[in-house]
């Protein structure tokens, strides 16, 4: 018997997204991916100057704006052919590191976590925690009164198959709290040398503007010190708890099962830190980005098909018949790819990653699991908190290189004519931006982000896209509370404001 259920909206993301299921003997047999909005920022910035570019496709996003402004400046430091001092990379690489610190932590906490955390389970609490407590006082108010509004974040919530071990319940929301503080944290180190954030301002072509002193590396080393602490002793901890709860979820998700990664935070010798490259069946390929198309033929697009994003058009077509999405279908080589953490560390462990290679195995020798588990649901939790370890321990070591006074930016002149990519990691995944300058103006712009390619519809070949795949198999024992199926979409931390961007 085929049922259909939809999903809409998918809540705990950023963005306005739906997912429609078709199950047959209570298991995904096919799903739809659709992105509800159309944004438009591409078409924004024609005609502006090309030094807008950073500080408006910052405003894709709240959660992710330091990744669209590096992206930005990187395709402005190739169309300018300037590059930055390592005062200058060092500073990019702290700024973009402490925005993936609050975002794996927010990702996992306050968007997942009560996924599988039963908040009811403060209802029983008898101590004397502050924070429990209110949080007990919250929930008892909600859920003795007919209503459960005005919406919070624990209630309402899809009924399933929540965690029955109470000190872990316990200690899970606790942590929910103290998540919160460590995102301030991390706000405040990518504003010590961004500027301000959301949207930092001394993000530009040639480095950065922000001075280095001996107070801002001293504060920078002082909170990040706090945030290690976080990640090492409750946040990584947390999600192996959480995935020794549903070891049956290393099972579920596992989707396209081919990885694509950029590399990001570039280090002296010039390499990123998190290298480029395609996992697929298996073994590590090389990245190559004329390999980079985006199809449209279920996109409310009517732009042509396979174009390369440097020839990229956006002309919105809400009319258009048999299409369900505002977001492209970007491909690599006509096959769709998954990015993110996961991408990223199977990328890196695939090349024998000094310090990624042995903390996956550890990891998969804690739980007794072979190296395809990771490719589910919590394999990409485990990604995530496993590179959000990597990335603050680095963070210290570029913090150790920076000296008070040194070279932080390269001048520059706007070219009347030229063109330049911008490829980077955002937390989320691959992110890249093309920018082609026309009289000194920009005469064409094109983005595809992270959920782009992870969320996208079916491609003109009818291919799904990495999250419609993922859904496939997955069993749903509720038609009216489809809770499975949320947690193979929020594993992969959806940003559809940066997806219809």
């Amino acid at each position: 018997m085929t049922e259909t259920i939809s999903i809409d909206p998918v809540t705990r993301l950023e963005g306005h997204y739906a997912v429609k299921v078709e199950l047959q003997d209570g298991r995904v047999s096919s799903a739809h991916s659709s992105g509800e909005m159309f944004r438009g920022f591409e078409t924004i910035l024609k005609g502006r100057s090309p030094m807008d570019a950073q500080q408006i496709t910052q405003r894709i996003c709240g959660v992710c704006p330091i990744s669209h402004g590096t992206a930005s400046i990187l395709a402005q430091d190739q169309a300018y052919g300037v590059e930055p001092p390592k005062g200058g990379r060092l500073l990019r690489n702290l700024i973009l590191g402490a925005n993936y610190i609050q975002s794996h932590v927010v990702h996992f906490y306050q968007l997942s976590a009560l996924d599988f955390i039963d908040v009811t389970a403060v209802l029983g609490y008898g101590g004397s925690d502050p924070v429990l407590l209110h949080i007990k006082k919250w929930i008892a108010g909600q859920t003795a009164s007919k209503s459960v509004f005005p919406a919070a974040p624990f209630l309402p919530r899809l009924k399933g198959d929540y965690i029955a071990d109470t000190d872990l319940n316990l200690g899970g929301l606790r942590h929910y709290v103290d998540a919160l503080g460590v995102r301030a944290k991390a706000h405040q180190m990518a504003a010590l040398f961004g500027g301000k954030v959301p949207h930092s301002t001394a993000l530009v072509p040639g480095g950065v503007t922000q001075r280095v002193t001996a107070d801002n590396i001293a504060a920078y080393g002082a909170m990040l010190r706090d945030v290690q602490q976080f990640v090492d002793n409750v946040y990584l901890p947390d999600v192996v708890a959480v995935a020794q709860a549903y070891l049956g979820y290393f099972e579920i998700g596992r989707g396209c099962n081919e990885f694509l990664a950029y590399g990001v935070f570039p280090e002296d010798n010039g390499e990123p830190m998190l290298p480029s490259g395609i996992f697929s069946g298996g073994s590590v390929k090389a990245f190559d980005h004329e390999l980079i198309t985006e199809d449209v033929r279920y996109s409310l697009f009517d732009s042509p098909s396979g174009l390369r994003p440097g020839q990229g058009q956006t002309n919105a077509a809400p009319d258009k018949a048999g299409a369900y999405s505002w977001i492209k279908a970007p491909r690599y080589g006509g096959r769709p790819m998954e990015v993110g953490p996961l991408a990223r560390l199977l990328v890196a462990h695939g090349q024998g990653h000094a310090v990624v290679k042995p903390m996956i195995d550890g990891l998969l020798a804690k739980l007794t699991l072979g190296p395809e588990a990771l490719v589910s649901v919590m394999g990409r939790h485990a990604a995530r908190a496993l590179e959000c370890k990597i990335v603050a321990d680095r963070c210290a070591g570029w913090l150790d290189e920076l000296r008070p006074g040194m070279a932080t930016f390269s001048d520059f002149q706007i070219p009347d004519k030229a063109q330049g990519m911008g490829l980077t990691e955002a937390p989320r995944g691959a992110l890249g931006h093309w920018i082609n300058i026309s009289g000194g103006r920009i005469g064409g712009y094109q983005c595809v982000v992270p959920s782009t390619w992870n969320c996208s519809p079916r491609d003109d070949k009818g291919t799904p896209g990495p999250v419609e795949q993922a859904l496939v198999g997955t069993p749903v024992a509720d038609l009216d509370n489809p809770l499975e199926a949320a947690r193979v979409v929020r594993s992969f931390d959806p940003c559809l404001a940066c997806a219809v961007h």
